[in-house]
């Protein structure tokens, strides 16, 4: 396993946490180059590459008036151009291996919009439509693709954005009634990347607590 990042202290911690499986490499998913290098270096120490997880990701918040070119295509760059630089890059080791899973992180904002987001949503909508592409093109061999659509999650992101993630917060009108946890996006990833999804293509997965489901009378106050 080959865990990648920007965040050198925390990636090389997760590897030694995991053990002797796993080694850690800086990667900086916007640069076409570092992603050839960690690839060829992959395919070399494993011998093959059976899964890709794309999940590198940042927001930045603003009003669309508000929001300068610079950083709407810094989201777009690490969020979207990111992931079809990763498929791309792995496509040839992939077919070697006769088969492969690659699995994209999008968002619940790749199926609705978000106020005070709109390169986030643009980049998340932009990989649901890339996977569907891929999951097309790569089909004959053997390659599925698919993408997880997770709504509020208990990560790093969304603490540094301030939002309340206690169950009374931000979360309680989810149907579940709380945040999701990274481990459960890690569970659904794995189900992806096993034989267990074996017929899943070109599909989103969506782990959002029910909050894309609808609108219930609670959330509402209509009633009672």
């Amino acid at each position: 396993m080959v865990i990648s990042d920007v965040l050198d202290d925390e990636g090389k911690a997760l590897a030694e946490e995991i053990g002797e499986r796993a080694i850690y490499r800086r990667l900086d998913v916007t640069d076409e180059m570092a992603w050839s290098a960690l690839v060829a270096e992959s395919e070399g120490l494993f011998g093959r590459i059976d899964v890709l997880v794309n999940n590198a990701g940042i927001v930045k918040m603003a009003p669309l008036a508000d929001t300068s070119l610079d950083d709407y295509m810094s989201v777009l760059n690490v969020n979207q151009v990111g992931v079809f630089l990763g498929m791309r890059t792995v496509i040839p080791a992939m077919q070697r291996a006769g088969s492969g899973s690659i699995i994209n992180i999008s968002s619940i904002d790749g199926m609705v919009g978000m106020a005070f987001a709109a390169g986030y949503v643009s980049s998340k909508f932009a990989v649901r439509g890339l996977t569907k592409v891929a999951a097309l093109e790569l089909g004959c061999d053997g390659i599925r693709v698919n993408s997880i659509h997770p709504g509020g999650v208990d990560t790093p992101m969304v603490n540094a954005a301030g939002v309340e993630t206690e169950e009374a917060g931000a979360f309680s009108n989810v149907p579940l009634g709380r945040i999701g946890r990274p481990d459960e996006i890690a569970r659904l990833a794995l189900f992806l990347a096993s034989d267990e999804s074996s017929y899943c293509t070109g599909s989103e997965f969506i782990a959002d607590g029910g909050l894309t489901a609808g609108f219930s009378l609670e959330s509402m106050n209509v009633g009672g």
